[in-house]
């Protein structure tokens, strides 16, 4: 829903893009990425204190918002990102 609505980016570039620019509320990462992308958002997130997680894997993450595989994504919109940090059980704020 959150995919349709619009209030998701993803890939890398615009994940982290919307991650510096104060648009992401949540970052979804693929558990089977790279470590250097693993590292690049979670020291990212850490640093503009964004919640971040690991989920899924490439393919789950891709299909979740109609997709093929991602790597990462990000939610730009607070209430998707509240639902869906309570559905991690994750705090987002």
């Amino acid at each position: 829903m959150a995919a349709k609505a619009g209030c998701v980016v993803s890939g890398e570039f615009m994940t982290e893009k919307a991650i510096r620019d104060g648009h992401a509320r949540l970052v979804l990462i693929a558990g089977d990425a790279s470590d250097n992308t693993k590292k690049k958002f979670t020291d990212s997130c850490h640093f503009y204190k964004v919640p971040c997680v690991q989920f899924g894997d490439r393919e789950i993450l891709g299909n979740a918002i109609g997709k093929q595989f991602r790597a990462s994504l990000a939610v730009t919109d607070k209430g998707f990102a509240v639902s869906i940090g309570k559905n991690l059980d994750l705090e987002v704020t």
